[in-house]
């Protein structure tokens, strides 16, 4: 089994780069990754990498749709002759349409699941194979409380994060004895972003998840010794209800 890579050859990629939390992660994992970051617009990825690069780090970014697999092949290979081999996968699928079942359209739904689940499963067939080449590698995927309890209101939310939580378990099961850790992080609460700000203009503080705390849960759990590897982690502010 190959041993660690040095922290200058290690490269993380981040799926789903918006002004929250992906954003927290690129930045947190920028500490001891070359970071690439994904996202189907470039403004925010643009501006999160520029901000990684002015302060020392590496960061690249790349406009691309987590749903195409030709997209992904074409920003997989791009990283790794730009940064180097992928370390840790992060899918952070953020889509997160509201309205009960006869609200929930069919094209909604479908485009829920495809971000949130289809594109999970493209992405880790993407980097499986090189990551069990070289005996390790880590993959962390964005959960939601509605993968676990969801509300009336989640009918297209709620099936794409179960399934995706589902997702997330088989390649465990399957990949933890081959050496990649899998793991889910329950994100549940509202996190404390700049478009839940605009929805919720009264949220207190400290009912909010903040971005740069959860990015922490993750990075805890990129560098588990294997003795102790997590499947899933809750993570959720101390005044939410459970």
């Amino acid at each position: 089994m190959s041993g660690p890579a040095s922290p200058s050859n290690r490269t993380c990629i981040v799926v789903g780069v918006g002004e929250g939390l992906g954003a927290a992660l690129g930045r947190r994992f920028a500490a001891g990754y070359k970071v690439a970051l994904l996202a189907r617009s470039a403004q925010v990825v643009e501006n999160v990498a520029a901000q990684i690069n002015a302060a020392g780090g590496t960061a690249l970014p790349v406009r691309s749709d987590a749903t195409v697999e030709s997209q992904i092949a074409a920003a997989y290979e791009r990283i790794d002759h730009e940064l180097g081999p992928v370390e840790v996968l992060i899918y952070n699928g953020g889509r997160r349409p509201m309205g009960r079942l006869m609200e929930t359209t069919p094209q909604v739904f479908e485009e829920t699941w495809r971000l949130h689940t289809f594109g999970a499963f493209l992405w880790a067939r993407q980097v499986v194979p090189d990551m069990l080449a070289r005996g390790r590698g880590t993959i962390l995927i964005t959960g939601a409380t509605a993968g676990i309890r969801p509300w009336p209101t989640s009918a297209g939310f709620a099936p794409a994060k179960f399934a995706v939580r589902g997702l997330a378990q088989v390649m465990s099961r399957d990949l933890h004895p081959q050496g990649i850790h899998v793991a889910y992080v329950n994100v549940d609460g509202g996190i404390d972003m700049p478009l839940l700000r605009k929805l919720r203009p009264d949220a207190k503080d400290e009912n909010l998840l903040k971005p740069a705390a959860i990015a922490d849960a993750f990075w805890y759990l990129a560098h588990q010794d294997r003795s102790v590897w997590s499947h899933e982690l809750d993570v959720r502010p101390f005044t939410e209800n459970f």
